[in-house]
């Protein structure tokens, strides 16, 4: 993002209304070349009004993406093990940057944030949808010599890191559908996507990328419904008063994650198993599965020890490690 896009986001964040010439005046250039930014801005999700003869404001005040204050919210340990950590305006896709930068070394890590992914994926290819400055996108990464033998699990253990700060800072109400969205009754919250690259014996570099919803749009509901989409909500819906941070919530996540990720390497999912199973959505619900041309219908059982989806189907216990996990039409509300 051009320098004078971003200079113009951070003058309008306030939520108040900016004349255009105190615009063009502030940023040095003409109210016509404000005038063309904003519509830039506006491609990306922003939702700028403008009052005519009055001047332009975001529907809502925006709380940037702050290094320093992202910083101070990591404890010792995190700070410690954090060897790269980037903020971007917009960004293809986080993940992807983590992939094009050299591994951290042992028991480190890498962050990276972005008000704005063009590329952002979410599970089989699908798009995450996230406007400038609505939600959390952010992936870390972590090296491991040898595959942990409990890799297939890692993002349910994840999800339990996720799950965890959601519930002790935003609402209880916070659950985990299988096998990697973040979700309430009400919804859809976010969701996780793990890639891994390296050797099938080791070593490996994961990247766990967490899409997290804010504030969501009419705009986006209705997109996401067209695309058959679980309906998205957002953090802010939940929060208690108004100064829910995403700053603070973007450190208390990566503190959690580097704590799951050191765990994991030690102990694999059997310290997370039980957790999982509280946090559990599908549980005893009836739900669809499908697998490639394959579905499965029955009511939802669990997980094994191993993160395997449990479903009993006509009294047969299915064990699925993939699949399209949906609760049937008629249980779905």
């Amino acid at each position: 993002m051009s320098e004078i896009r971003s200079a113009l986001i951070a003058a309008l964040a306030d939520g108040t209304v900016h004349s255009g010439a105190d615009l063009a005046h502030r940023l040095s250039c003409s109210r016509t070349a404000i005038w063309k930014h904003l519509n830039v801005l506006k491609s990306v999700g922003l939702q700028i009004e403008a009052q005519r003869g009055i001047g332009y404001q975001l529907r809502q005040p925006l709380e940037l993406l702050d290094e320093a204050v992202i910083r101070h919210g990591l404890d010792a340990r995190t700070s410690a093990a954090l060897n790269r950590l980037e903020l971007h305006d917009d960004i293809e896709s986080t993940s992807e940057r983590l992939r094009e930068l050299p591994a951290p070394a042992a028991d480190h890590f890498d962050a990276v944030l972005a008000e704005y992914q063009a590329n952002g994926r979410g599970r089989r290819g699908r798009q995450w949808l996230s406007p400038f400055g609505s939600g959390l996108c952010f992936s870390v990464n972590r090296w491991f010599e040898m595959v942990p033998a409990a890799l297939p699990a890692l993002s349910l253990a994840v999800g339990v890191g996720v799950c965890r700060v959601l519930r002790d800072h935003v609402t209880h109400s916070v659950g985990l559908k299988w096998p990697n969205d973040i979700v309430t009754d009400s919804g859809k919250l976010g969701g996780l996507l793990i890639d891994v690259q390296g050797e099938a014996d080791g070593p490996i570099v994961i990247v766990i990328g967490i899409g997290l919803n804010f504030d969501v749009s009419a705009a986006m509901v209705e997109q996401v419904a067209q695309a058959g989409g679980l309906a998205p909500v957002g953090l802010r819906d939940f929060a208690e008063d108004s100064g829910l941070s995403r700053n603070l919530l973007a450190a208390l996540l990566i503190n959690e994650l580097h704590t799951v990720l050191t765990e994991f390497e030690r102990s694999g999912f059997d310290t997370f198993a039980d957790e999982w199973r509280r946090y559990d959505w599908l549980a005893d619900r009836p739900v669809t599965a499908q697998i490639g041309p394959r579905s499965v219908s029955g009511t939802a059982r669990g997980i094994t020890n191993d993160g395997a989806l449990l479903i009993d189907s006509k009294g047969e216990l299915q064990h699925l490690v993939s699949g399209e996990i949906s609760l049937r039409p008629d249980c779905a509300g």
